[in-house]
């Protein structure tokens, strides 16, 4: 089967961070927001924007080596890492440090359509996917928390990271999605 074509939802800007439990709050990558086609042990990354990321077909490749998945789609994030864990975006575009993924939902899986669930259904099944996996460091589950949204921005402005997504856990797909970041963010 084939996969089906599927874009990211790019958050809308928010000003102000918030606090409500129906929402989760996921920290704000600094890297390339890319979704990961998995297919017949083969893998692609398509940017935001739905152009190919074929300098990272590598890391792409070997998410499909690690996750026990005979298709899926997996929206996330191509970063590099320092030695503390700080996402490195100037290393990134260099090719200084090996790229990683960090993933914050499924959207297809073996045939079925995940993007209609709501979004706390879609990340239990993330999860579920990537215990599977290889404990291997090329594919991570985003840092999120429920409920916590100014508690997170506070952490990542006091960490000088750029920011925070908050989506609402019952949404499918497609709702609302908000970005709330320290300064303008990059397009990428």
């Amino acid at each position: 089967m084939a996969l089906p074509r599927i874009e990211p939802i790019i958050p809308a800007r928010r000003k102000e961070p918030f606090d409500h439990p129906e929402w989760l709050f996921d920290v704000k990558y600094d890297g390339f927001r890319a979704l990961c086609f998995l297919e017949q042990w083969r893998g692609h990354f398509v940017s935001r924007n739905g152009k190919p990321l074929n300098r990272f077909t590598a890391l792409a490749d070997e998410l499909a080596e690690v996750l026990e998945v005979d298709e899926a789609v997996i929206d996330g994030e191509v970063i590099v890492a320092d030695d503390s864990g700080r996402p490195q975006f100037y290393d990134l575009l260099r090719g200084r440090r090996t790229p990683v993924y960090v993933a914050f939902d499924l959207l297809w899986r073996d045939g079925v359509d995940l993007r209609p669930l709501p979004l706390s259904e879609r990340r239990a099944a993330l999860r579920g996917l990537l215990t599977k996996g290889s404990p291997d460091p090329v594919i991570s589950e985003a840092v999120s928390v429920e409920g916590r949204g100014c508690e997170l921005f506070e952490l990542m402005c006091a960490n000088d990271l750029e920011g925070i997504v908050a989506k609402r856990l019952s949404d499918p797909l497609r709702l609302i999605c908000l970005g709330i970041w320290r300064s303008q963010p990059a397009s990428r």
